[in-house]
């Protein structure tokens, strides 16, 4: 749970302490001595009355900027490597004709080996390159860093 899904009933909290704490200053003590209607009519009319004033007042930002975030993220997700990026393998890494820990290994990539993307991609499997375009296969992304990163 983020921040906006919290937001609306903090405010609501907010009103009734403000309410529970302005009629104990500005009602008679009488009262509250024991529960009756016009006590729960004062708290659900402060709390209803601050909760809306506070709603109007505040800005509804975190519900937008989490909706903005969402976007961002589901955007970077669905972006994989461009045609021609290359990229440097971390650890000795299969190369495998179809993607998935199943497929048929092609051969190991040892570590260092420059790769080549193609652009296809499956989940973190992407389809690369090896030996300037000699050997086509998937390999998983996980193992992979742009040759400009660091280890």
């Amino acid at each position: 749970m983020d921040f906006a899904d919290i937001a609306p009933w903090l405010r609501w909290c907010v009103a009734f302490a403000l309410t529970l704490v302005l009629a104990a200053w500005c009602t008679p003590r009488a009262w509250w001595r024991r529960p009756n209607l016009r006590a729960l009519g004062v708290l659900g009319g402060g709390t209803l009355a601050f909760g809306l004033l506070f709603s109007a007042l505040l800005p509804p930002a975190p519900a937008a900027a989490t909706a903005a975030a969402a976007v961002r993220t589901a955007a970077v997700a669905t972006i994989g490597p461009a045609p021609g990026a290359r990229y440097r393998v971390v650890d000795d890494l299969n190369l495998r004709e179809d993607r998935g820990v199943r497929a048929a290994r092609m051969r190991v990539l040892a570590a260092g080996t420059i790769v080549t993307a193609t652009g296809a991609t499956d989940g973190d499997w992407w389809r690369v390159r090896v030996g300037g375009g000699a050997v086509e296969g998937w390999a998983s992304s996980l193992w992979l860093r742009r040759t400009d990163e660091r280890h």
